[in-house]
């Protein structure tokens, strides 16, 4: 990730510095730290960064004004990697997101505390991925509908779909799971067919499959 470009925002001043110190020391290029949405919107048209991180909640109303900032960014800047934080679970919001396509991700501050996942997620997305925290994936696996459209699925079929959730590449997947590479492509062909996604890229295919799996709640 040397030489990536990035700005934080984060209303909590020693957050702030924390997450821009983790970020700086895999080699990434801080521009910019803002403490509210309008700050962080000037940064970010002035600097345009190749990644954004942003709290969900920001002054003035600490609401959703970061979430905000973040279609706003989506919206004006496709090419920037957007990775939003939160302090607790909303999958509402996790699922807006991850609609949104590539590069973005979705994750819990208590994850921050793991410095090797964080920077993980961080390259994830900065690499064009999709990432949602294991946190809200392990609620949604528990948390089934009634009328469960990933019922034509095999278990492994599904622990591999919910990996997917997480963003996780095919390599990863396997390391995960204990199996083949070439195991995991098998069962991320037979979860497309499955779910009857339409034929677009295979990356487009990936986030449907995701989002039907958040859907499935």
């Amino acid at each position: 990730m040397t030489g990536l470009s990035v700005v934080v925002a984060e209303d909590d001043v020693l957050l702030r510095e924390g997450i821009a110190s983790l970020l700086a020391s895999k080699g990434l290029e801080v521009l910019g730290r803002a403490g509210d949405a309008v700050e962080l919107m000037r940064l970010v048209r002035a600097t345009k960064p190749g990644l954004v991180v942003v709290d969900v909640r920001m002054p003035p109303t600490h609401t959703t004004e970061g979430l905000q900032a973040a279609r706003e960014i989506r919206a004006e800047l496709p090419g920037t990697g957007v990775l939003v934080l939160s302090a607790y679970a909303d999958v509402d919001q996790a699922m807006e997101l991850l609609a949104g396509g590539r590069a973005i991700g979705y994750l819990l501050k208590s994850r921050i505390t793991d410095v090797e996942e964080f920077h993980a997620a961080v390259e994830r997305v900065a690499g064009g991925g999709s990432v949602i925290d294991p946190g809200l994936v392990s609620e949604l696996v528990s948390a089934r509908r009634r009328d469960d459209p990933l019922a034509v699925l095999s278990a492994r079929e599904r622990e591999v779909l919910a990996q997917m959730a997480e963003g996780q590449s095919n390599a990863g997947i396997a390391r995960r799971l204990w199996i083949t590479e070439g195991t995991v492509e098998k069962h991320v062909r037979a979860v497309l067919a499955k779910l009857k996604l339409p034929e677009t890229d295979d990356h487009h295919r990936r986030v449907l499959a995701v989002l039907t799996f958040l859907e499935a709640r």
